[in-house]
């Protein structure tokens, strides 16, 4: 069988989003340690290590292991100073440890999906390139989105639509997909877009993104529990930062930054106390101090370039030195 052109030995299709950007919020210095939790086509991690030479070392974490295979071949030139770690970033201590990072230097999360997977038709991410709907990062790893819509109820499918993807017409779609499963079962992208895009599109109402693209968005991040995973990866990515280090993270939609948001608001923070207590009586002290007020976005010539771009908004925080 011919390999899927997302294959391992195939060049990457990706271009990282803001990587001047990225290199300048993660202040890297020569023979810094420094993790990307999400490798991906490896773009960010070869410039975090040209940065970072002669001896600065990077750890690579993704839950693909075509994305691994694909970065081992592209980051070879930089022999023993690339790790890898294949698996959630939610186990970013776990894959810390494993390198023998006792802390990081700086952390850079870049979420959402690659070029390569969007193109990849044996898990079908992307809508109009079709294929099997598969839709996890590790297709040997818990349940595919197809597994998913053959059994989940209307009033379920269609929270799972508006919690994940902020679909407006959730119960009109959650229904036809109920409905359509019991003559046959929805295996493919195709089969699904085709449904979404029958029901979902408003006469008159044009849009520059497909009628299922919130669907797909909120049955990837079911499927892998991306929300779960981000939340915990920033909290351990915190602990895991030397004083001084910085984490940087590009989020693509408005539930993954409101989790970034709110961990570094909190983390920058410190004091848990009620509002209303006239002096902190947790004892709790800031962690981050927060060096971009608001999220940075790309620039036009950027968009034009790399329209996977647009949605893109950086934050950045760097570590304090805390009290014992």
């Amino acid at each position: 069988m011919p390999q899927a052109r997302g294959a391992a030995h195939e060049p990457t299709l990706h271009q990282p989003v803001l990587l001047r950007e990225s290199l300048d919020g993660l202040a890297i210095r020569a023979g810094g340690h420094y993790i990307d939790a999400n490798l991906g086509g490896g773009g960010h991690a070869e410039a975090v290590l040209t940065a970072s030479s002669p001896n600065g070392q990077l750890l690579g974490i993704d839950a693909d292991p075509t994305a691994i295979a694909r970065s081992r071949v592209r980051l070879a030139p930089f022999g023993d100073r690339l790790h890898t770690f294949q698996g959630s970033n939610a186990r970013i201590a776990e894959a810390a440890a494993a390198a023998g990072f006792t802390s990081s230097d700086g952390i850079l999360f870049d979420l959402g999906l690659s070029s390569d997977q969007l193109v990849d038709r044996e898990r079908g991410f992307g809508i109009r390139a079709g294929g099997a709907l598969d839709l996890r990062f590790d297709s040997s790893q818990g349940e595919s989105a197809a597994a998913l819509l053959a059994h989940l109820n209307v009033p379920e499918l269609a929270g799972l639509l508006r919690e994940y993807g902020e679909e407006p017409q959730a119960n009109k779609i959650a229904r036809a997909i109920v409905a359509r499963r019991a003559a046959t079962p929805i295996t493919t992208a195709e089969d699904l877009a085709a449904l979404i895009e029958e029901v979902a599109t408003r006469p008159g109402k044009p849009s520059r993104i497909h009628p299922a693209t919130r669907a797909f968005q909120a049955l990837r991040i079911a499927v892998n529990d991306e929300l779960a995973a981000l939340a915990t990866a920033l909290d351990a990515s915190i602990r895991l930062l030397a004083a001084g280090g910085r984490i940087v993270v590009l989020t693509y939609h408005s539930l993954e930054d409101r989790i970034v948001k709110r961990a570094f608001a909190a983390a920058a923070r410190g004091c848990i106390c009620p509002p209303r207590l006239p002096v902190c009586g947790c004892g709790q002290l800031p962690t981050l101090r927060l060096i971009t007020d608001k999220p940075i976005t790309a620039s036009e010539e950027e968009i034009a370039e790399n329209p996977r771009s647009r949605s893109a908004k950086m934050r950045v925080a760097e570590r304090l030195a805390v009290a014992a």
